[in-house]
């Protein structure tokens, strides 16, 4: 058994160059401690980083002197800001294969730690925005810190929130879900809470020392469950809760706009309508008109559709309708043009496919729901079968 007392972390591959691992891997009493390992790049995951994953989280599954996993980012800034949108960019105008390889990839890693066999904790300090969710929101013991900003924000760059998204934000009133979904709105601690995508919050200082508290664990005390051990070790006290959220008080007028039963253009017209109220709503309601005015409305409207289609499936079936979405995204929808002009030219001015939500044909919406592959050659089809 390696322990980080007396053994140096395991690294993923770094290459021919040698340069610095980008996953690193630490037994430290039987908990296997994967640690992403791209601080200049906010910890997002490149495709070789979701094979190392992968391999090391099948590995482990199989071994009777590992109970547990916990996953963490390097660095103050970041668990993980997402996957690496610019190699995917360039994979697209490159006609390479990386780009389709990478969402089947991560979603099958995604998959698999939902399914995981042992109890697995995740350290959602710093940015914990898509990639890095699909593999937070998978975890047993979701932890925050003050340093935490939480968001799946990708119609912001023209995409849809994936990576198991229509999965996990279904466990939440239909109404927070749209919110979240829909506006990629960034979260503190206790706005995680309040959704339910975390389970407690700390002091970043508390995980500084990690490794020693995984290391002080007594597993031979069979009076609290492996689980029950980590977050006493890792969580022995909450520093807020969901109660102290800033989001609270805006949850009643929220609750009134983000309804299921409203189309796109509805929503906007009701947050303009209460915008141009003098109150603490109306200030609120022109903040989130401004940002879903700044999303492309095809995309905010299919991730309407998507997160609406999300609650009446099954994990494995979330992941192939947002594989078949995203494809899309690519070819009929904006994720291009929005990392264009966000990501590789840095304007800040996308020239968005349709240029308001009135003009979004619904029939161009139901579309992204049509698989772009021949009958019978969806790469997620096994997904959730037995082996």
């Amino acid at each position: 058994m390696r322990n980080q007392t007396d053994n140096a972390p395991a690294a993923g591959d770094a290459g021919a160059s040698g340069a610095e691992p980008e996953v690193l891997f630490e037994e430290i009493n039987r908990v296997g401690v994967i640690t992403l390992n791209r601080p200049r790049q906010l910890n997002a995951l490149s495709y070789p980083m979701i094979g190392l994953l992968e391999a090391r989280l099948r590995e482990w599954a199989g071994r009777g002197d590992i109970a547990a996993v916990l996953l963490r980012g390097a660095g103050p800034k970041a668990f993980c800001a997402g996957g690496d949108i610019r190699a995917l960019y360039d994979s697209f105008h490159a006609g390479t294969p990386l780009r389709q390889r990478f969402f089947v990839d991560e979603y099958r890693l995604d998959y698999a730690l939902h399914r995981y066999p042992k109890p697995v904790v995740a350290l959602m300090d710093g940015i914990v925005m898509g990639g890095g969710m699909g593999l937070a929101q998978a975890a047993h013991l979701r932890i925050v810190t003050e340093r935490s900003r939480i968001a799946m924000p990708e119609t912001g760059i023209g995409l849809v929130p994936d990576v198991g998204a229509s999965h996990f934000l279904s466990k939440m009133p239909v109404e927070l879900a749209l919110y979240v979904g829909l506006t990629g709105v960034s979260l503190g601690a206790a706005d995680t809470l309040l959704c339910g995508l975390a389970d407690v919050a700390v002091e970043s200082a508390t995980l500084a020392d990690a490794g020693q508290r995984l290391a002080a664990i007594r597993w031979d005390d069979g009076a609290r469950a492996p689980l029950d051990a980590l977050r006493a070790a890792l969580a022995p006290q909450a520093t807020l809760g969901a109660a102290e959220a800033p989001l609270l008080p805006a949850l009643p007028a929220l609750l009134r706009h983000f309804r299921a039963d409203r189309t796109l253009p509805q929503l906007l017209d009701s947050l303009a309508a209460e915008a141009a109220t003098d109150s603490e709503a109306g200030a609120w309601a022109a903040r989130t008109l401004d940002t879903l005015r700044s999303r492309s409305p095809l995309m905010t409207a299919v991730t309407r559709e998507l997160l609406l289609r999300g609650r009446r499936l099954d994990l494995a079936d979330c992941f192939r309708m947002e594989l078949v979405a995203v494809s899309h995204a690519f070819t009929d929808g904006d994720f291009i043009e929005g990392v264009r002009a966000l990501i590789v030219d840095k304007d800040n001015a996308p020239r968005w496919r349709v240029a308001g939500a009135d003009a979004v044909d619904p029939a161009a919406v139901q579309r992204f729901f049509d698989a772009p592959w021949a009958a019978g050659a969806d790469p997620l089809a096994d997904l959730g079968k037995p082996a």
